[in-house]
């Protein structure tokens, strides 16, 4: 269930990310109230799952699927650069959550 709970807190993470650019600073009301609940869901859940979870790999499973994962929705959402360098490297960090994973 711990690893439920993190990979969810990651894909919320993406989620304040993400929101971040629609915040403008924090000035529009809807994106600044989405960005904030999506950071305590995240939080929440990685506290969870550092219950049982090793606190090292649990904080590179999370910051790498909000890596990937916020780095993939921009190359869709904001037409950010999908070079095959950039993709491989994306690749490299999945690679890695997943012997994170395999290891634990």
């Amino acid at each position: 269930m711990a690893w439920i709970a993190l990979f969810f807190a990651g894909v919320f993470e993406v989620g304040w990310a993400i929101g971040l650019k629609y915040t403008a600073g924090f000035t529009r009301l809807i994106p600044s109230l989405w960005t904030l609940g999506s950071m305590v869901i995240s939080f929440g859940l990685l506290s969870y799952a550092l219950k049982t979870l090793p606190v090292g790999t649990a904080y590179a499973v999370w910051t790498g699927v909000g890596a990937a994962g916020t780095a993939l929705l921009g190359i869709y959402l904001f037409g950010e650069s999908a070079h095959f360098i950039r993709l491989a490297s994306l690749g490299l960090i999945i690679l890695g959550i997943l012997g994170l994973k395999a290891g634990a």
